[in-house]
């Protein structure tokens, strides 16, 4: 799996169907995941690196056409994601180093293939943004409640390469949004442990583990080691 560079920005005024590459230069033969919370130091980079960890676990090399990245509604730009958001990503083996906050740009969401948003909130944000974004972004939990119903026999084979089966994934969860409603409204929330001490932060870090492992087992067709 592939981290993106630091470039920002499409530039020239192209249009988004246009462009045979994405925003950072990196070839379209590939498929984005863009996590998105508030100020993108708690929520959105455990989630993010944790979905890298959890794909290299499963793909190795393989899974280098899967680009994960995080961003913010009120992005801290360039600060460093939180001291306990990095002490619970270090528990759960995964790399919490070089990262930065980032604000979410109109390009972030043109390029993303899949939008993971921690609240409900997040994800209206996101398709008032505009670019077609409905189809494509969920709260994480809620994405996580559909790909659990999806009969994961029906995607193409990793065989015939992870960024087809992602992008089926995303279609069959999003054809069947509408018919299996959360419980309540809080059931699709992540809560902010922003300020919050570490035993917070650490049930955060369980909620998004266990959210992420069907969403990764189903995009890869590998389940975790145990």
């Amino acid at each position: 799996m592939t981290a993106p560079d630091a470039g920002r920005g499409i530039g020239n005024g192209e249009r988004a169907t246009e462009i045979t590459t994405t925003f950072v230069g990196l070839p379209r033969d590939c498929f984005r995941i863009l996590h998105v919370s508030t100020g993108n130091v708690c929520r959105s980079p455990i989630t993010e690196r944790l979905t890298r960890h959890y794909v290299t676990q499963r793909l190795g090399v393989l899974g280098g056409a899967l680009i994960v990245e995080s961003a913010g509604t009120w992005g801290h730009e360039g600060a460093p994601m939180e001291a306990n958001a990095e002490r619970v990503l270090a528990e759960f083996g995964a790399d919490p180093t070089g990262f930065t906050g980032r604000e979410l740009l109109d390009e972030h969401v043109i390029m993303a293939d899949l939008v993971l948003t921690a609240t409900r909130d997040h994800r209206q944000q996101v398709i008032s943004m505009g670019h077609s974004a409905g189809l494509r972004t969920f709260t994480l939990k809620e994405f996580t409640r559909l790909v659990r119903a999806i009969d994961t026999a029906t995607l193409p084979p990793l065989e015939d390469g992870v960024v087809a089966r992602a992008r089926a994934l995303v279609r069959a969860a999003a054809a069947l949004r509408g018919w299996l409603l959360a419980p309540t409204a809080e059931a699709d929330e992540v809560y902010d442990p922003y300020g919050a001490p570490l035993t917070f932060f650490r049930s955060i870090g369980d909620e998004i583990h266990q959210a992420l492992d069907p969403v990764v087992t189903a995009l890869t067709g590998v389940r975790a080691r145990m």
